[in-house]
């Protein structure tokens, strides 16, 4: 195994390049990057749709226990899924954009970071923890 590290990987110096002359790794790892936005962006669509529905489970686990429930506030779990889901597919969308971007800037090494993912995702669990506290607080 002579040239390769005792994990069996190439050693840095000997490194297969893919066209270009760009290290396949790199390309990898981009698309990695965009594999945990995906599942990220599926994950607050999945949320959004439970926030949405939670209203409906509420609301039979009344009936099924034989008491009435006072029907749910109008609009506040609908609202907040309808945009938990919008979120998760503008994130969607937007990490397939970034995907395509460094891409381009891989093969072309010119490579420069961007922050609107990042900047989505923060305030996107920040929407998330005031919307839930703000639901929570009125539903007691």
């Amino acid at each position: 195994m002579r040239g390769r590290e005792p994990g069996g990987m190439p050693e840095s110096g000997s490194e297969k390049e893919s066209k270009g002359g760009h290290n396949r790794r790199v390309h990898m790892a981009n698309e990695r990057t965009f594999l945990a936005w995906v599942r990220t962006s599926i994950a607050i669509m999945a949320f959004g749709f439970v926030v949405e529905k939670f209203s409906l489970f509420v609301k039979q686990m009344g009936y099924y226990l034989g008491k009435e429930a006072a029907p749910p506030q109008p609009g506040y779990s609908a609202m907040i899924g309808i945009v938990l889901v919008g979120l998760g597919l503008v994130m969607g969308v937007l990490a397939f954009i970034r995907y395509k971007a460094v891409e381009k800037q891989i093969e072309d090494d010119t490579y420069h970071p961007s922050v609107i993912l990042s900047v989505l995702l923060f305030l996107s669990l920040l929407s998330i923890g005031v919307f839930l506290i703000l639901y929570l607080y009125h539903s007691r």
